[in-house]
């Protein structure tokens, strides 16, 4: 490393986040990321195309010459690779147009070498937990408790899947107990909840790390997308598949992408703040009977209800009842019957996803009109009808 390569020293994460991907802006002259859209790129040079073609198709690896077509890469999206890459702490990032999309793509990677068994530990997003179980990559999981990873393993076992904190309970796993078990099969962890701001996967021995960058990444409800950070071995055959599926970003959701990361830190501490204040609020209030938050923190809650949750729902005003998460605005959402409803009943009860569980994506509202909003809706349908009797009356 040259001495005066000052992007090339280690960085503070805050750092990372609003300079990773944009080191030669001032270079070029410029102060904001190009937004590059084109779908193809000039070449007048037929046989120097060719060669670099078949160079990506027999490694998956990306020189620097000037881009070819969009589904091999992208100028802007490849920034958005090269800062997550560095917030995750791995060699590579390969983005995809949603997180399903990027998931996937390890299937398939794992697939194409004749490795189509995973091992399994619920609970997972209800959409990954149905890839697996319905076996439409023609993929064959084991679901065990972590304790059983190590038992579970076979000789075509080719991926070993797990979320920190979970969706949607927020169990936290021991990565790095987790990791060993694994011996040679690459562990994909999950990394959506906790963002590279709480807890950074590779450092425990994990050797894929996913995201739906639709949720923190994004930041602000605007924007799908998907990434693996990885090595670069592994991230030339993500590239191949996403080349073949046509799973590519978009290149102004890449531009979106790389904006949000400049915030994350901020966005996540500020929120991860409120969420803990009002997981304390929930655990003394008789009408919760259980609060799950992780010990890392984070800006996800999950708590369930001692009535009828779907009441709580149909009654926030402030807070946004909806799918998702991670947007500056708080979300929440019944699990079993939205973002989990896919998943078998007796399987989401089992992996603690009950019917009275509620999950909310705490945003950056102040916290007591959050409190103020929850504390209404939580009163019930009767008390919320006496209150509005009782201020009728005094206005009358």
């Amino acid at each position: 490393m040259a001495t005066d390569d000052f992007s090339a020293v280690s960085r503070a994460l805050a750092t990372e986040a609003v300079h990773a991907g944009r080191e030669d802006l001032a270079g070029l002259g410029l102060h904001a990321p190009p937004l590059d859209l084109s779908t193809t790129y000039p070449s007048y040079d037929s046989r120097d195309e060719a060669a670099r073609i078949d160079a990506f198709a027999a490694t998956g690896a990306l020189d620097d010459g000037p881009p070819v077509y969009a589904r091999l890469s992208n100028p802007t999206v490849g920034r958005f690779e090269t800062a997550l890459a560095k917030l995750e702490g791995t060699e590579s990032a390969v983005a995809f147009a949603s997180g399903m999309a990027a998931l996937t793509a390890v299937l398939l990677v794992r697939a194409s070498l004749g490795l189509r068994h995973v091992v399994a530990v619920r609970p997972l997003y209800g959409c990954s937990d149905h890839l697996l179980n319905a076996g439409l990559l023609g993929t064959e999981v084991t679901w065990v408790d972590p304790a059983g990873i190590a038992d579970a393993i076979r000789p075509d076992t080719g991926l070993v899947l797990v979320e920190s904190p979970a969706n949607p309970t927020l169990r936290e796993l021991d990565l790095r107990a987790i990791a060993h078990s694994c011996g040679s099969v690459p562990l994909l962890a999950d990394n959506t909840f906790a963002t590279p701001v709480l807890q950074r996967p590779a450092e425990s021995g994990a050797r894929l790390v996913l995201h739906s960058a639709t949720k923190y990444l994004g930041g602000h409800g605007d924007v799908m997308g998907g990434i693996v950070a990885c090595d670069e071995e592994f991230a030339r055959k993500l590239r191949q598949v996403r080349f073949t599926t046509g799973g590519v970003l978009h290149p102004f959701a890449g531009y979106l992408l790389l904006r949000g990361l400049a915030t994350l830190p901020v966005r996540v501490r500020a929120a991860s703040a409120s969420a803990a204040e009002l997981a304390g609020r929930l655990s003394a209030d008789p009408r919760i009977s259980a609060v799950h938050y992780p010990r890392i923190g984070g800006a996800m809650v999950a708590f369930e209800t001692v009535g009828d949750p779907h009441e709580v729902i149909g009654a926030v005003r402030l807070i946004t009842p909806a799918v998702s998460l991670g947007s500056v605005d708080t979300l929440i959402q019944h699990p079993a019957s939205i973002s989990h409803r896919i998943v078998d009943a007796g399987d989401r009860r089992s992996s603690g996803v009950s019917d009275r569980l509620l999950r909310m994506s705490v945003g950056l509202e102040d916290v007591e009109d959050l409190w103020a909003d929850l504390d209404q809706a939580l009163s019930g349908r009767q008390d919320r009808q006496e209150r509005a009797g009782r201020r009728t009356g005094a206005v009358s």
